[in-house]
């Protein structure tokens, strides 16, 4: 793992994809990043931030007024939604719309809070946890697990190969902690550039020599 680890930071330097140092900030980058296009919700969410620069005037705010100015990023309603959700759970919970009391918790206990904050599931708490708390932690989204099982490093329990919570804690437990927030980011950076789910450019691969190939050509053969 140290070597593939080298190889893609040489590579992509841990860029670490726009993401945010405050972690509510996170939690709304996240959630306008979904199911979009990078260039859309980076400017979905300057929109939201150019309007609404706080917690507490996005609490304020209307589920319209919030749908309009993210409208550039799809799914505009049910971001709102969310949004004005989450707002209001951690307003309450905390007094105020701010997750900065987070960094006092355990990461059992912020991970058990995030997770029952409407649309957020182990992955975008793990998120959060890494990008904004400075946690080791390693979320897995889509590139990461389509990587890991390609590289061999882990085999999924479900059919059809979908990531479950067990297996997302099964990858975490198998990569050392000091590798976790360099490998998310630049597995990411690989999944998008090379390493894609149709088409992987294997002969251009970084890591390919340290890769097992794990149903790369039955995917191919598509």
């Amino acid at each position: 793992m140290f070597e593939v680890a080298a190889a893609l930071k040489s590579r992509y330097h841990d860029f670490d994809h726009y993401n945010l140092d405050d972690p509510l900030d996170e939690l709304m980058f996240i959630v306008c990043s979904t199911k979009t296009t990078e260039p859309s919700y980076l400017a979905s969410y300057q929109a939201l931030k150019s309007v609404f620069p706080s917690g507490q005037c996005l609490l304020d705010a209307t589920e319209p007024e919030i749908a309009a100015t993210i409208a550039s990023g799809g799914l505009s309603n049910t971001k709102a939604k969310a949004i004005k959700a989450i707002l209001s759970i951690v307003a309450t919970r905390f007094g105020a719309p701010t997750l900065e009391v987070l960094h006092q918790m355990s990461d059992a206990e912020i991970e058990r809070f995030l997770t029952t904050l409407p649309t957020v599931g182990r992955k975008v708490a793990r998120c959060v946890m890494m990008y904004s708390l400075g946690r080791n932690v390693f979320p897995v989204d889509t590139h990461c697990w389509r990587i890991a099982r390609r590289l061999g490093w882990i085999r999924p329990t479900q059919k059809g190969g979908h990531c479950s919570p067990r297996d997302m804690d099964r990858l975490q437990s198998k990569i050392p902690a000091e590798l976790r927030f360099s490998l998310h980011v630049n597995f990411v950076s690989l999944g998008r550039e090379i390493c894609n789910a149709r088409k992987p450019k294997c002969d251009i691969c970084p890591i390919a020599a340290w890769c097992k190939k794990i149903g790369v050509l039955r995917t191919k053969q598509k």
